[in-house]
């Protein structure tokens, strides 16, 4: 009845599945909290409309409707207070619930045992039954004693029988120990051997294992500094290309701008030609005016030539700087073939090391089996009695086989036992990593909400006036938690949950403080990025107007088209300060001002001139 009642037992908390019903019970809880948040988001929602239509409907019309409100907020009110009581109850049990352990181990454990139980009441009785056979042999044996006749027959055969023994025992003994003192010497014998080829092989396998060892580092070695000399040639290689080709930039720019500039002296030169043929129809053009024009008509030839020579040196030294840097091309490609050549060749080098040390990986397996038969000849310690000296190899190796046994299933015990213990840890990490995920999703939605709260509780930081911001009741209860101004006597925390929020607040810091790193340092990185350019702006501003101040040296005519470009115009201007003496002498009194400035002034400066510069 009771093994029964016991199964019935664990067969209806089986089917109750406690675990599914604590997660269920989580999953609900969960379930509720976002429930909870909802409701009251949706709380806030009402009571804004609430008062949104206060505001916007007559006296009359909310005189008319505030019974109705009443009487809605009322019935509200009460299914607020029915939900939180429900939720309470449900929370208490679930409190209950939830770190409640599974009976069902425990019932089948309880089960097992009675089955043994059971077993043993089974041989007890089976005992009782060998005892009163026991008891009747007794009986039988006895009756068989009271017979003389029996009795000395029975001894002169157990004399013949003990003397035949005997003799067969001493024969076989002899033999025996012939035999042993025979096989111990073989196997001394053996042994011996084995332990000389043994020794050799672990000097061997020593000695390999050293020159492999060695020839695997000298390869690291060499292999680390073909990867270092292969890198810096590489990267001598790619900074000579960069230069090739800024050279080469630079050279196609010089002669384009050359190409233009011959463009536009030939069109002068043509210009100047036209307007230098008189016309037919007047022959009284005294000398004296055609000389004039063939003066600057020269200049302009000279010019011109001049311009070709330079453009024909351009070409030359584009197609120079070609031929280089395509040369350059061959030999680093030629350089890389090679290295890369010398690169697999070490690598296939120390492939077969690797293979090779791997074939001897057997060294340990060898030193090992040593040491066992070292233990095996000459005992597990010096301290060996004289007993186990007189003891025969064979009991020797049996005692060590046993101990060896009992060794390994304690080893095997202390292996299920780390086995069971590693898979509750995995659990309980998966748990605490779900857990821990969890959290992280809730102190991310905590901190969007304080930072709402925030936003809504500030308006001063806007210019708005507090005195006109409606704030709602939810919102102004969370904010008096944070800071300790108003709010009700019903909004006080207990000591765990302000303990809880202290942890939210310093692990935000944290994370601010985190944020705020790298915040500063992506600034610093923007700073140098712009110092960089800011540097390469002035650099090109200054490579401008030289250009312009060329410009100007070669441009011997007035020229009017060139007044209505705004480039030209804007780097005349540039030209003209930088002539002046009293613009460069404010400005380097204003650099050196601005860097005798302390840190903090120079951010307080820039952030007051970003404004401006909007």
């Amino acid at each position: 009845m009771a093994v029964s009642s016991a199964a019935s037992v664990c067969r209806y908390w089986t089917r109750f599945d406690l675990q599914q019903l604590q997660r269920e019970l989580d999953s609900t809880a969960t379930l509720l909290a976002s429930r909870q948040d909802d409701s009251e988001q949706s709380r806030k929602k009402l009571i804004d409309q609430s008062r949104d239509f206060k505001k916007n409907t007559p006296e009359d019309l909310r005189k008319l409707v505030a019974p109705l409100l009443k009487s809605f907020q009322a019935e509200i009110d009460a299914l607020s207070k029915r939900s939180k009581e429900s939720e309470t109850a449900f929370l208490n049990v679930y409190k209950r619930l939830i770190d409640v352990p599974d009976p069902v181990p425990a019932l089948e454990l309880s089960q097992q045992l009675h089955l043994k139980v059971q077993r043993m009441h089974d041989i007890d009785t089976e005992n009782q039954k060998l005892r009163e056979t026991l008891e009747e042999y007794n009986k039988e044996f006895a009756e068989v004693k009271n017979q003389e006749v029996t009795i000395k027959t029975l001894k002169e055969k157990i004399r013949e029988y003990e003397q035949s023994v005997r003799n067969q025992a001493e024969n076989l003994a002899l033999e025996k120990h012939q035999q042993i003192h025979k096989d111990y010497a073989e196997k001394e014998r053996k042994f011996q051997e084995s332990h000389e080829s043994l020794v050799g092989k672990l000097q061997e396998a020593e000695l390999k294992a050293q020159t492999l060892q060695t020839a695997l580092e000298r390869t690291q070695t060499e292999l680390f500094d073909l990867k270092t000399k292969y890198d810096e040639e590489s990267t001598a290689k790619a900074d000579e290309v960069d230069m090739v080709m800024t050279d080469l930039e630079r050279a196609n720019q010089r002669a384009e701008a050359a190409e233009r500039e011959l463009e536009a002296l030939r069109e002068q030169l043509a210009s100047v030609n036209k307007s230098s043929q008189p016309p037919t129809r007047i022959d009284s053009t005294p000398y004296t005016d055609e000389s004039a024009e063939l003066v600057p008509r020269s200049s302009v030839e000279a010019e011109l030539s001049a311009k070709e020579r330079e453009m024909l040196q351009l070409v030359e030294d584009v197609q120079r700087l070609q031929a280089s840097l395509s040369m350059l091309r061959e030999s680093s490609a030629a350089q890389i073939s090679q290295l890369q050549q010398q690169l697999k060749s070490q690598t296939d080098t120390l492939q077969h090391l690797e293979e090779k040390l791997q074939t001897q990986a057997d060294y340990e397996e060898v030193k090992k089996e040593l040491s066992i038969l070292k233990s095996m000849e000459f005992g597990p310690c010096d301290r060996s009695t004289a007993q186990d000296s007189s003891k025969p190899l064979e009991v020797l190796l049996l005692e060590k086989n046993r101990s060896l046994q009992s060794e390994s299933a304690s080893l095997r015990i202390a292996n299920s036992e780390l086995s069971s213990r590693c898979a509750s840890l995995q659990l309980e990490f998966s748990a605490a990593v779900k857990t821990s995920a969890e959290q992280k999703e809730l102190i991310l939605k905590l901190e969007q909400d304080l930072s709402t709260i925030q936003t809504m509780s500030r308006p001063d930081a806007e210019g708005a006036d507090s005195s006109t911001v409606i704030v709602p009741e939810p919102i102004k209860e969370a904010t008096a938690l944070f800071t300790g101004v108003g709010g009700s006597p019903q909004t006080d925390l207990p000591q765990a949950q302000m303990d809880s929020m202290l942890s939210i607040i310093s692990s935000q810091r944290e994370r601010f403080r985190s944020r705020n790193q790298e915040l500063e340092a992506a600034n610093s990185s923007l700073q140098q990025t712009l110092q960089t350019l800011q540097s390469q702006l002035d650099s090109l501003r200054a490579d401008n107007i030289k250009l312009y101040e060329k410009i100007k040296f070669l441009q011997s005519y007035p020229n009017k088209a060139g007044d209505s470009d705004d480039t030209v115009m804007r780097y005349s201007s540039q030209y003209e300060e930088r002539l002046d003496p009293f613009a460069s002498f404010s400005k380097r009194e204003r650099q050196r001002r601005y860097q005798s400035l302390s840190p903090w002034d120079k951010a307080t400066l820039s952030l007051v001139c970003e404004p401006c510069l909007c």
